[in-house]
């Protein structure tokens, strides 16, 4: 069987910006038989994400992710239905999910690298299970449970940046149902800032691109900011680190301002700011989700519960075609997407 795949096709370099031409489409053979505990999937969808880029230089600068390679294809979080199965504990017709999926139509996996997911949990939208439903909604969940010290009727402020993205426009909802009495978003078009205030509960959205940030924050925080949910870093982290109180909690998700430039992870701050922090006793501590496995699926269940309880709104961008991964990944880089960018290679899954 012929299928299409996407490999990488150049580097951005580690101070470039990537393009869609640094991913290359074409056709591979898939053998027609699989081995004992494998399995034969159809890829639906699959997910492109700001850490991805680290993976597109030689060296990705951490020791929990590796390089793609040259004319190798590429990988990422995914979820597909099993056409095929020699796997003890997937059947044909389960749908499971991956955070190595190829990028591929169809692809043969080793059973034991991938896990059920259930629909109903989802209801039915299965491109949630890599949005806020999967690992951008855990890392959003379980990095405010850990760093942000919020309690119920704490009375705490808490900013977001990136807060139309995957990661952000879920952390200020969880924000609020963790208690905190304020959430302010930074993003970057006023159509964001609309949704954020209207549709997602935030009190208050600055957009950086035409607001003083350093003004409008101290008008939406006027009692100063008790929680950082940094998904950004340079000037606008910088910025809200300023204005942030005493004994402040820095929950780092990301840097994305940072990626395309070659600096340690997560980027030291500037001799002023790092001054304000130690000042204040400002946490700032970095954090991977991956080391809290074992809160992985009470998590799941309680962002779930809240979904089907309306308390947790959901926004995916949705891009279709294999051949449009480049694009997605492009957009995605530079703030062209609301909510989760996903990127649908099939919805037909009758078997």
């Amino acid at each position: 069987m012929i299928v299409q795949r996407v490999v990488l096709n150049s580097r951005p370099g580690k101070n470039g910006n990537p393009v869609a031409e640094n991913f290359r489409m074409e056709e591979v053979y898939l053998p027609d038989n699989i081995n004992e505990g494998q399995v034969q999937v159809k890829t639906l969808y699959l997910s492109v994400d700001p850490y991805m880029r680290c993976r597109m230089n030689e060296d990705t600068g951490t020791d929990y992710i590796t390089p793609w390679q040259l004319s190798q294809v590429v990988d990422g979080g995914g979820i597909g239905i099993i056409e095929e199965s020699k796997h003890t504990n997937l059947t044909k017709g389960d749908f499971v999910t991956s955070f190595y999926w190829p990028w591929q139509t169809k692809v043969i996996l080793d059973g034991n690298s991938l896990e059920k997911v259930d629909p109903q949990l989802v209801d039915g939208h299965l491109s949630y299970f890599l949005g806020a439903i999967g690992m951008p909604g855990l890392t959003s969940l379980i990095g405010i449970q850990e760093k942000g010290h919020i309690t119920a009727g704490s009375n705490k402020t808490m900013v977001v940046s990136g807060a139309a993205g995957a990661c952000g426009s879920v952390a200020g909802q969880i924000g609020h149902l963790l208690g905190c009495s304020r959430v302010v978003g930074i993003c970057g078009t006023h159509e964001k800032c609309v949704l954020l205030t209207s549709e997602l509960g935030f009190d208050a959205a600055i957009n950086y691109k035409k607001d003083n940030v350093a003004e409008q924050l101290r008008e939406s925080c006027p009692a100063g900011v008790d929680v950082y949910f940094d998904n950004v870093g340079g000037n606008i982290s910088d910025t809200v680190i300023s204005q942030m109180n005493e004994n402040s909690h820095i929950i780092l998700c990301g840097q994305i301002s940072q990626y395309n430039k070659d600096v340690p992870y997560p980027p030291p701050l500037s001799p002023a700011v790092e001054a304000i922090q130690k000042e204040r006793n400002i946490t700032r501590e970095r954090f991977l989700v991956l080391n809290y496995k074992d809160k992985f699926e009470p998590g799941i269940l309680q962002l779930s519960q809240w979904f089907k309880e309306g308390k947790l709104k959901i926004k995916e961008t949705v891009i279709n075609g294999l051949e449009n991964m480049g694009a997605a990944f492009q957009s995605m880089m530079t703030g062209g997407n609301i909510g989760k960018q996903i990127v649908c290679i099939s919805e037909e899954i009758s078997l």
